[in-house]
């Protein structure tokens, strides 16, 4: 059915109205190019590089949206920022745009079922999936029902199809993302995946990636100068075994790669290896976060308090995207099976993903729950050492 133009240009008008209010770009009218630190605040040259990179390929998006751009990163890297910032250019300067995090696009459609709803349905289904530009922030963080997954994989497909410009934020891996919505996420032909590797902006000038759940502060002096070699203490066959582990700490620290997993007594020097390693990263200006397993354990159960300041998904997502994450005294014989759930969520997380981790554990392999055992034996990703000296403490030293 045609519309007089007049009629035509009331009815957009309308439907652009309906569009913003739903996106609350309002609040985020301070997000822009020019209020973005493209540089960071205390990152080393390498994340500095990667974060103007990715300002860059937004700024290009805004100026010509051709294609998709998937801006991924952990909480507070920016790219919500970056998103926003795409979003204000292009309503400034005229061009429909819709920004909308993914909650709450989804519960914008659920909406237009209630009868005193001004909008139909299908009205604002198409003007979500036709939009010219449409920006989605935070995809994953929603509710995985079988309805909101539909509806996504139905925008995701019309846009795909159509070749309409789109941003998508995460959070998560891609891996982790419905098969459907991935498939046309990683298309080369058509979207760009740009993943920024900046820590928190939130958490400038405390420390960077070293948070409040380090412990790095307390092993400033385990470094691998102040490392003891036990010379006149161990006989030949010991000795070359601790100068092995220092020697594998060592390569370790230099190169981040895989696994490194420290086995040994109590006392034996397997921490202080694993503290020189994270110690060695944060002077480079990379740091890492060291933690003790237990103490990782109280601080995620901490959050379900109501009192808690930060989120479970929030810090559980820090830990399993740090850089460099040192696990020290890794005890799964007695851990409550919640507590070996998070372990395998957070070693399946960092195995899939490739990302540097070193563990230390008193234990045996077999004595280590069956799901992380399985990740740590691939020889190809992980060095397992076992270091077969005594205890520093019973000889009286450090």
């Amino acid at each position: 059915m045609l519309f007089p133009s007049c009629k035509q240009e009331e009815l957009e008008a309308t439907r652009l109205s309906d569009l913003r209010r739903a996106s609350n770009l309002g609040m985020l009218s301070h997000m822009t190019f020019d209020s973005f630190l493209s540089e960071g605040i205390g990152l080393n040259a390498e994340k500095q590089r990667n974060l103007r990179q990715a300002f860059e390929q937004a700024k290009r998006f805004a100026g010509d949206p051709h294609g998709w751009l998937v801006l991924k990163g952990g909480y507070g890297c920016g790219k919500t920022h970056l998103a926003a910032a795409i979003a204000n250019y292009r309503i400034k300067r005229g061009y429909p745009a819709l920004f909308i995090v993914v909650p709450d696009l989804l519960d914008h459609l659920r909406a237009a079922f209630s009868p005193s709803g001004g909008v139909t349905y299908d009205e604002r289904f198409d003007s979500v999936r036709t939009i010219p530009l449409l920006i989605l922030d935070d995809l994953g963080t929603h509710a995985a029902s079988q309805w909101a997954q539909e509806k996504l994989y139905q925008i995701f497909n019309h846009r795909y199809n159509a070749q309409l410009p789109t941003v998508i934020t995460t959070n998560h891996e891609l891996e982790e993302i419905d098969l459907r919505l991935r498939s046309r996420m990683v298309d080369p032909s058509l979207s760009t995946i740009c993943t920024i590797v900046a820590p928190d902006f939130r958490r400038a000038g405390v420390g960077g990636d070293d948070s409040e759940l380090s412990s790095l502060s307390l092993h400033q002096d385990q470094t691998f100068s102040s490392f003891e070699m036990r010379t006149g203490e161990l006989d030949r066959e010991k000795r070359e075994n601790l100068k092995r582990g220092y020697g594998l700490a060592r390569t370790f620290a230099e190169n981040p790669d895989g696994w490194l997993v420290l086995t040994g007594t109590y006392g034996c020097g397997k921490t202080h290896l694993a503290a020189a390693t994270a110690n060695f990263r944060a002077d480079l200006g990379y740091p890492p976060l060291f933690v003790t397993v237990a103490d990782l354990l109280d601080h995620l159960r901490a959050t379900f308090s109501p009192n808690s300041q930060v989120s479970y998904d929030k810090l559980f997502e820090q830990v399993r995207t740090a850089d460099l994450l040192v696990l020290d005294d890794l005890m799964t014989q007695s851990a409550t099976p919640w507590a070996r759930e998070k372990l395998y969520q957070l070693f399946d997380y960092r195995y899939n993903a490739r990302l540097p981790t070193v563990i230390t554990m008193n234990e045996t392999l077999d004595e280590v729950d069956a799901r992380l055992r399985s990740r740590m034996l691939d020889r190809s990703r992980c060095t397992i050492f076992a270091m077969k000296v005594p205890s520093y403490r019973k000889k009286g030293s450090k």
